[in-house]
């Protein structure tokens, strides 16, 4: 069964389109994230799913339903906008978010969660008095303290620091063990390759990435290139058969140019650098967010006659 159903759904405002004729199956125990550039329609079609906003052409369904008024104690949703009330104790607002979703044994799971988050010696103090880190824990507790079956999260990741990222990180795939349905939107590809079963990617409304991340890698075929050298990547430069070169530091991304052969370049490089690491490879999700939605691929469509958008299915933009 799937936990969300979306078909043909279309949301305009005013003279924006900003989901155009989108159609998604969420699978019922995954966690599932939504990527996409900003204003591209990812919060928007969560709210769509919330019953925040109505679609004005096509169906959303949850857990098989059509979903009647914007709430419902299956859900837990925590926006991108984030609000607490900031007068009201920690325990206090927790217990006061889990009476709202009906939930069960509260005082235990406020408890549990605040231990688990490393909050409890805040647990008396007013959320105005919490970093804003802190803070983004307790908003995070208050969307899961119910025990929703899906839980829908808009950049929850966004301003934490990596042991936070980390400890929220677990946090979703504990409850995706337990059985809830997750998703999430994120800017950041890394954490969509570790944590989600499925990928989304959404550009200017439009659908263009919809599937495993093996299956989305596949479609764009193995291009890329890995590679570790003792110089410095400026060396790198230029490098015939290469056709874009992404500088991590300790390690240089090559995309090759159709057709090219891999030992060409290794044979290329060696020529310039002492070698460390060769390693050829599918392109990673953040090269591939790149090749859709990056500045090339914009001056790419804004530069041609025809309307279509990249559809991801293998060629470059």
């Amino acid at each position: 069964m799937n936990a969300v159903e979306i078909e043909h759904v279309t949301k305009t405002f005013s003279k924006v389109t900003a989901v155009d004729d989108l159609s998604l199956s969420v699978p019922e125990g995954s966690v599932y994230g939504f990527i996409g550039p900003n204003g591209s329609g990812k919060t928007t079609t969560l709210r769509m799913i919330m019953n925040i906003f109505y679609p004005d052409q096509g169906e959303i369904r949850v857990f098989g339903d059509h979903l009647v008024g914007s709430a419902t104690d299956r859900i837990g949703y925590m926006p991108e906008e984030r609000g607490l009330y900031k007068k009201m104790k920690v325990r206090d607002v927790l217990k006061f978010y889990g009476d709202l979703k009906n939930g069960k044994d509260l005082d235990q799971e406020v408890d549990r969660w605040l231990e688990k988050l490393d909050l409890t010696d805040w647990a008396k103090e007013k959320v105005d008095a919490l970093s804003k880190g802190m803070s983004q824990k307790v908003q995070f507790i208050s969307t899961v303290i119910s025990k929703p079956d899906l839980i829908i999260l808009d950049e929850p990741f966004t301003g934490l620091d990596p042991v936070n990222l980390d400890v929220i990180r677990d946090c979703v795939l504990e409850l995706q063990d337990k059985g809830a349905t997750v998703i999430f939107s994120t800017h950041d590809m890394a954490v969509a390759e570790r944590m989600c079963d499925f990928i989304f990617m959404i550009f200017k409304g439009r659908k263009v990435l919809d599937g495993t991340l093996a299956s989305i890698q596949q479609k764009y075929g193995s291009d890329t290139v890995r590679i570790r050298i003792e110089e410095d990547a400026e060396v790198l430069k230029d490098l015939p058969g290469v056709e874009k070169m992404n500088d991590f530091g300790r390690e240089q991304e090559l995309r090759l140019a159709r057709g090219v052969d891999s030992h060409e370049v290794l044979a290329a490089a060696m020529s310039r650098a002492r070698i460390t690491s060769f390693e050829l490879a599918t392109p990673s999700l953040h090269d591939i967010f790149v090749r859709i939605a990056g500045p090339e691929a914009l001056a790419v469509i804004e530069g041609s006659d025809s309307e279509d958008e990249p559809d991801g299915k293998g060629g470059r933009p």
